[in-house]
């Protein structure tokens, strides 16, 4: 875990420079924070381990662990592309005006109206998932006399080790076109024959929160017996391979691997795979999300009502819940945390966190350790929640999405302001026959 931004001083947590229990009282919780130089950090990282090193190299981030205009704006300064999987996500960064060329479109059920936003724009590539989203895209292309850049993205059938929710490279999947040949072959030769699309290579993800490299090298080993048959079958080279993301991180004791661990040896068998082939070392292309931001997030709330249950278990409350972290409900997820204004008091006790959502599922933290001094009013921080909290958040409950306020050296400013319930039921309208 980057021990850089988070430290202990005077029985307090700071993160970035800042006291958390002043962030609280400032901007009131529940509170996403995020870290700018932890972000920073991760994508000098990446600079120095690939882009640096690799000619043609690109970082596309994964848009769906934290998207927001100022996320994308880091981004944009950073001279790094995005992986974008829906409208919303492209409209984002079409308000902060993000290079048209630097956006990738994924996803495995674009709508047409997606793609025609895409085509419109000009992004950089769009990621293939299905024979159908082919005349989709070609119809664009003739209205906007526009031709687009095509990588395929395959079902390697490699089963990586992780929770079966974020497993998405075995064959039985939802992403990904299946590797046989009288379907993945008829698809490849559709592509290089259209009048609008060029075909520039191979997309693989096979999973999420990954700590092992040996499952990212056998899917590239599939992925380049494919570049294979595709050069010897219609003389076409895979000019680019994508290699997803999945880079994991350290929610508790997890130890992260620095992203030269994955990156190397993938790099070293992209270029023998390549000899092998015949063709010329494609550029390398990944998709890091989670690995950028969940380590730059935190998450503040305030201890509410405290309920023990003798013999069993002591509840504790706060203000937040799976409304605005959902996977510890879906997931089974797990993180770890400290009381904020009470960081250096010895964690005597275990106790349950939950939240003030009306579902029993609704739990932050599991057996979690605190000092027997906790009580109403304490401020809790949770680790490591800058991936898929602020991004999943809900309503539900009726409850609003907490706001997101940005770190950096001392200074804090918002990212994102907090929905009001007005903002709730802003769309909600009345129909004439109740009036």
């Amino acid at each position: 875990m980057n021990q850089n931004v988070r430290e202990i001083k005077n029985n307090t947590l700071y993160f970035d420079g800042c006291d958390t229990t002043k962030l609280a009282a400032t901007y009131g919780t529940p509170l996403y924070v995020m870290s700018y130089t932890d972000i920073k950090n991760r994508l000098e990282e990446l600079k120095r381990d690939f882009t640096d090193r690799y000619p043609g190299a690109r970082i596309a981030y994964a848009s769906k662990a934290f998207c927001t205009e100022a996320m994308y704006e880091i981004l944009k300064q950073e001279g790094a592309c995005i992986d974008v999987v829906s409208g919303g996500e492209l409209y984002t960064a079409q308000k902060v005006g993000f290079p048209a060329e630097r956006v990738e479109f994924n996803g495995n059920n674009k709508l047409p109206k997606e793609i025609d936003q895409a085509v419109s724009f000009g992004v950089g590539r769009i990621i293939l998932d299905g024979l159908q989203e082919i005349e989709l895209i070609e119809e664009a292309c003739k209205r906007y006399a526009k031709k687009m850049n095509i990588m395929i993205r395959i079902t390697p059938g490699v089963a990586a080790s992780t929770h079966d929710y974020i497993v998405t490279g075995k064959k039985d999947s939802k992403f990904g076109i299946p590797l046989d040949e009288d379907v993945f072959m008829p698809i490849v030769k559709r592509v290089l024959e259209s009048d609008y699309l060029t075909f520039v290579g191979l997309h693989m993800h096979i999973g999420s929160q990954l700590f092992e490299n040996e499952a990212f090298i056998e899917a590239l080993d599939v992925l380049m017996d494919w570049a294979a048959k595709i050069k010897e079958e219609y003389d076409a080279d895979v000019k680019e391979v994508n290699f997803g993301g999945g880079f994991g991180v350290t929610y508790t004791n997890e130890e992260r691997k620095p992203y030269s661990f994955f990156l190397d040896p993938l790099m070293k068998r992209l270029k023998q795979r390549a000899g092998e082939i015949g063709i010329e070392v494609p550029a390398a292309v990944i998709e890091p999300g989670r690995s950028i931001v969940a380590e730059a997030g935190i998450t503040l709330y305030t201890i509410g009502q405290i309920k023990e249950i003798k013999g069993l278990r002591k509840y504790i409350s706060v203000d937040g819940g799976m409304g605005d972290n959902i996977r510890v409900a879906l997931y089974q997820a797990q993180y770890d945390g400290v009381i904020a204004n009470k960081a250096q008091e010895t964690p005597d006790e275990t106790v349950t966190v939950c939240g003030k959502y009306c579902e029993s599922g609704d739990i932050i933290l599991n057996d979690f350790k605190v000092p027997g001094s906790v009580q109403m009013g304490d401020i809790l921080a949770t680790y490591s929640t800058g991936a898929y909290g602020y991004s999943m958040a809900s309503n539900y409950n009726n409850n609003p999405i907490p706001g997101v306020v940005m770190v950096k050296e001392g200074q804090s400013d918002w990212m994102v302001k907090p929905q009001s319930y007005e903002q709730i039921v802003q769309n909600n309208v009345m129909p004439q026959f109740l009036a």
